[in-house]
């Protein structure tokens, strides 16, 4: 598999390439993003500053600016420039706080990152932003009581997507909430019929409340979707053990293992199947819904000059 440093790396060179032949006029900020997959933060810094010496309203170069400070760990510039930023946006505007806080996150400093989550929270008082970053951010740190209310904040503030109903459903998923969490997931469902993390969290909630059942109509849903997802075969194995269909649970794994399945977790799976009883043949727990994937707060990302209503920029 290729690894990330070497696409780094072949993006790096083919934004060289393109340059030296004249094809592309590359932005200050595309400079430094370039720069920075370099791991040349210092110099993808001087690049921006450059840049805003000459053309200080450039918001998505201070932002990236911001960020990049963040990774030097020189919190005292990042904090000045998000005063410069401030003072260039609209008032009430919670942008520059969720820049803070990506800069503190990225200099590993979470509890000052989640408090300037929400206080882009206070400042925008009608916008998800603010409560939809922290507590994405919280929900990805594992602190599901203190995700909850920020993400219940957000929806209640107009976010809708997708993502976001998956995040709440696994926080409610992990405080037992079992109705909330599914009508979370089913929101998020409705907001992304072609998608699969809602379903998926579905058929965990089924799976929690040991309803077979439920859990095989969900993984059903989840390969009409993506047929070759090999754990939702698994899935569907361990409902058939469920239900007492021992041949159409092996039947499962065989097709979970031509699609790629962990060969280990398929011959315990099989093991026990062939050894219980017909009436209590088991199978191995499914897979559940796996934890958010908030956007990684990556200094190589140029943030958007305006971000949407509902999304982390």
């Amino acid at each position: 598999m290729t690894s990330a440093r070497s696409l780094r790396g072949a993006a790096a060179i083919g934004l060289a390439a393109a340059l030296s032949a004249g094809c592309v006029k590359a932005s200050a900020t595309e400079q430094a993003m370039a720069l920075s997959r370099q791991h040349q933060e210092e110099r993808a810094i001087d690049v921006l500053r450059r840049r805003l010496a000459e053309r200080p309203d450039d918001l998505p170069a201070r932002r990236l600016l911001v960020r990049l400070l963040g990774v030097t760990g020189d919190l005292g510039a990042a904090r000045r420039e998000v005063d410069e930023l401030e003072r260039r946006v609209p008032e009430g505007d919670p942008v520059p706080w969720i820049e803070l806080g990506h800069a503190y996150e990225l200099a590993h400093r979470f509890e000052d990152a989640l408090a300037a989550y929400d206080d882009a929270a206070n400042v925008a008082k009608a916008s998800p932003l603010g409560p939809r970053e922290g507590g994405m951010r919280c929900a990805r740190w594992g602190e599901v009581d203190e995700a909850r209310p920020r993400l219940e904040e957000a929806v209640r503030r107009g976010a809708r997507d997708a993502e976001l109903w998956h995040a709440l459903g696994l926080v409610r998923l992990h405080q037992r909430d079992l109705a909330a969490a599914e009508e979370a997931y089913r929101a998020g469902i409705a907001q992304d019929p072609d998608g699969v993390e809602n379903v998926l969290g579905l058929a965990t909630v089924a799976v929690v409340r040991g309803d077979a059942a439920g859990a095989l109509a969900a993984y059903g849903a989840i390969l009409a979707r993506r047929p070759r997802y090999a754990p939702a075969e698994v899935g569907r194995a361990w409902a058939y053990g469920k239900l007492g269909r021992a041949e159409d649970a092996l039947r499962a794994l065989d097709r979970a293992e031509r699609l790629g399945a962990a060969p280990a977790s398929l011959a315990r799976a099989r093991a026990l199947l062939r050894a219980a009883p017909p009436a209590s043949r088991p199978s191995p727990p499914p897979p559940t819904s796996a934890p958010p994937e908030s956007p990684s707060v990556s200094p190589v990302t140029a943030p958007p000059a305006s971000p949407p209503p509902d999304a982390p920029p």
